[in-house]
Order: C-alpha cells, then sequence, then structure tokens
C-alpha cells in the first residue's frame, strides 16, 4: 500500500519535472526562434536598407554617366568649333594681308595715276579750245571743274578718274549728236541772240531769231562767215530736226572739204 502511494508520487513527481523540463525546453526553443526570426528580419531590413543604397547609388551613377556623356558632347562640339574659328581666324589674317598688300599697291597706283590725271585735263583744255566752239562757256567750266577737283582731298583717286572719263565720254558723244541752242553772238558789230544748230563736229551753223542772218564756223580759218541766203531754209529746217519738231530729212548745210596731207 505504502509502495503503491510511493510510486504514483514518484511518477507524479518525474512527470512534473519531465514537464517542468519540456516546458523549459519548449520556451528556449521559442526563444531561439524568435530570435532567429528577429535576425532574419533585421537582415531582411538590411536588405531593404542596402537595396535603398544601391538603388540611389546606381540612378546617380546614371545622371553622372549622363552628365559625362553630354560634356563629351560638348567639348566635341566646342572642339569643332574652335576648328573652324581657326579657319576663319587663317581666312582673315590671309585678307588682312591682301588688304595690306591693295593699299600698299593703291598708294602706289595714285602716285602713278596723278600725273595721268593732270596730263589728261591739260589735254582735254586745249581740246576744247581748237575744237568747234560750240558749247563753249559749259565745256571751259567742266575742264576748270576738273582741275578743282584735283585739289580736293576727299575726293578719292577712283573717283577723280571716274569724272574725268566722263568728261571724255561727254565730249566724245559730241560728235555724233545734233543738237539746237541758244546764245549770244557778235553779228556785224552788234550782239545778237541767235539759234546755233550744231551737227556733230563737222558743221556748226548760226542764224538770227528773226531768220534773216545765218553763218557758219569755219574751222580752218577759226571765224565765223556769212552765209547766202539760200541756206536760210536749210539752217531753220535743221533747227526743227534738232528740236524733234519734225523727222530727220536731208538738208544743205556748209562742210569743210578734207585737207590734202
Amino acid at each position: 500500500m505504502h509502495l503503491m502511494k510511493l510510486q504514483r508520487f514518484l511518477w507524479g513527481t518525474l512527470g512534473a519535472s519531465a514537464l517542468l523540463a519540456l516546458t523549459a525546453a519548449g520556451s528556449q526553443a521559442a526563444d531561439e526562434l524568435n530570435e532567429a526570426i528577429g535576425i532574419r528580419s533585421e537582415a531582411n531590413t538590411q536588405s531593404r536598407d542596402s537595396q535603398a543604397v544601391v538603388d540611389v547609388l546606381s540612378d546617380k551613377t546614371d545622371e553622372l554617366l549622363g552628365e559625362y556623356k553630354q560634356i563629351l558632347r560638348q567639348i566635341e562640339e566646342l572642339r569643332i568649333y574652335n576648328s573652324k574659328m581657326l579657319e576663319l581666324i587663317n581666312s582673315q589674317s590671309d585678307e588682312m594681308a591682301s588688304l595690306s598688300e591693295q593699299i600698299d599697291q593703291a598708294a602706289l597706283v595714285g602716285r602713278q595715276v596723278t600725273p595721268l590725271m593732270l596730263k589728261m585735263i591739260e589735254s582735254l583744255d586745249r581740246f576744247v579750245q581748237l575744237d568747234v566752239p560750240f558749247n563753249l562757256e559749259e565745256r571751259i567750266q567742266r575742264v576748270a571743274d576738273l582741275r578743282e577737283m584735283m585739289d580736293r582731298a576727299n575726293v578719292s583717286d577712283a573717283e577723280k578718274y571716274r569724272v574725268i572719263m566722263e568728261a571724255y565720254q561727254i565730249e566724245n558723244e559730241f560728235g555724233r549728236t545734233i543738237e539746237a541752242y541758244q546764245g549770244s553772238l557778235e553779228v556785224d558789230g552788234a550782239m545778237k541772240t541767235v539759234d546755233f544748230l550744231r551737227f556733230g563736229r563737222i558743221s556748226l551753223v548760226y542764224q538770227t531769231l528773226d531768220g534773216q542772218l545765218a553763218g557758219y564756223w569755219d574751222q580752218p580759218q577759226r571765224q565765223w562767215l556769212a552765209l547766202g541766203n539760200e541756206y536760210r531754209n536749210p539752217v531753220r529746217e535743221g533747227l526743227r530736226i534738232a528740236r524733234k519738231q519734225k523727222p530727220p530729212s536731208l538738208i544743205k548745210l556748209p562742210i569743210a572739204a578734207p585737207e590734202v596731207l
């Protein structure tokens, strides 16, 4: 009887101890599990943080790479630009050298051409003085203007030469045109207003306004000579033709005969 109670007591005591042991073991395992779960959770958190850092670094790397590529493009553009600028500078340097040479040559030409232009003006003056005396005041004034122009420092040599050539061209045109104009002339000892008729340089005649007197310029004798009455109508017709009051037609005018050399 006492033995059975002892056995039950021992069993209860051992069972409680075993239960306590199991409970303690289970609690330890739970703690270890929780610790493992915590470690895992912490590892996951660290992994997420690390990935976030990696993502940030990756974005920053992409941004820096984009900036690097853009800088490379700018460097290439600047290289091309500098190359073109160098070509332009070289071209401008060549142009400056050419202009400098042209200026030196222009100064030399100016020194050479000035005596030539003065000779041309003198020749034109002598020509006007020896030519048939039509529009004489106008032509003498043109020569005087040329002389005055040569003393002006604000007129370039090129412009002076152009004006002189223009004066020569005007004189040249006189040789192939006809003209009617009025002027004053001493006729029979008295100054009269007359109509002048010029046919190129081959004939220069006049007629008084009343049509009663007419004459012509004799170039070999360099004087005015009277014309007979038979020239009144031809001169009058020539004046009308020159003034475009009638169409061109044949008229009779005095012309100096060619000289035998």
